[in-house]
């Protein structure tokens, strides 16, 4: 609780100093209920602290009845110390560089909202709608929160400017990868596949250099116009970014012609792998 409360007490410090010191002053807004509350108190001049509490209470609902009470309510007290930050804590405009506001007001942002995942929380809702109607709809999360998004910045073309809606753009963009950083950082994991000659050799190096453990699939070849099938090994395993460079190498060492196939994988569970718990 105490490593989860810090974590929560740190993104809000964060996306309140973003949104303050960077995002209000220059009237940009950024994706999901934050834009939102951002677009709706540079048309009506009601604060932010109120909007921000206001606008997630739908989702704080509905994330009651998707993701359940604990989430919700580490959810209500994360949003509401937000609130009550930018209520109470007057934070000073950094620069009026469009460009430096954009990138590092969703940096902050971004980086504030990823700390409150961490911690089992959130302090934007957009997402918990966005799971809801993945599962109503059968569509894919990441695209419902584009679809969402689009209409947000459409909404601060015509209320704002075009100027201050591409900005923005820019401010989400720089939000989201800071966020995706924070909740995964360094232990992103990448999938393997190796398909060596020397499979023996590369499975010693991957449970011996690297540490890892590894899934060996028994497979039959069928490439060439006679469609050669000779048999041999496929070696499958699961590593971090940072390792991606030391198999690179020791694989060069080994086998050469070695064929790797790498793709992103955006959860793991059990094995080797230790995973940080988000709640």
């Amino acid at each position: 609780m105490i490593k989860d409360g810090l974590f929560i007490f740190f993104g809000i410090i964060a996306a309140a100093f973003g949104l303050e010191s960077f995002l209000l002053p220059n009237r940009f807004i950024d994706g999901g209920a934050t834009g939102i509350s951002l677009l709706v108190t540079e048309v009506t001049y009601i604060p932010l602290s109120l909007l921000i509490v206001f606008v997630n209470v739908p989702f704080l609902i509905l994330g009651y009845k998707v993701i359940g009470k604990q989430f919700a309510l580490k959810a209500l007290l994360a949003i509401l110390g937000l609130a009550m930050t930018l209520a109470l804590v007057d934070f000073p405009e950094v620069t009026q560089d469009k460009l430096l506001v954009a990138v590092f007001g969703g940096f902050f942002l971004g980086a504030g909202i990823g700390l409150s995942i961490r911690g089992g929380s959130v302090l934007d809702g957009t997402e918990v709608l966005a799971i809801y109607l993945s599962r109503k709809l059968g569509a894919k999360i990441g695209d419902i929160i584009i679809i969402i998004n689009i209409f947000i910045f459409l909404a601060a073309a015509y209320l704002l400017t075009i100027e201050a809606a591409l900005y923005s753009m820019l401010t989400y963009l720089a939000a989201s990868k800071t966020l995706d950083f924070v909740v995964d950082g360094i232990e992103e994991y990448t999938g393997v596949t190796i398909i060596s000659s020397r499979s023996e050799e590369v499975r010693l190096m991957v449970t011996d250099k690297l540490g890892r453990g590894l899934t060996i699939y028994k497979a039959t070849g069928g490439y060439g116009k006679q469609g050669n099938h000779n048999e041999y090994d496929v070696i499958y395993t699961v590593i971090t970014r940072l390792e991606i460079r030391k198999l690179t190498v020791e694989l060069e060492k080994i086998d050469p012609k070695a064929f790797v196939v790498m793709s992103s994988i955006n959860d793991t569970r059990g094995g080797m792998i230790k995973k940080r718990k988000y709640n």
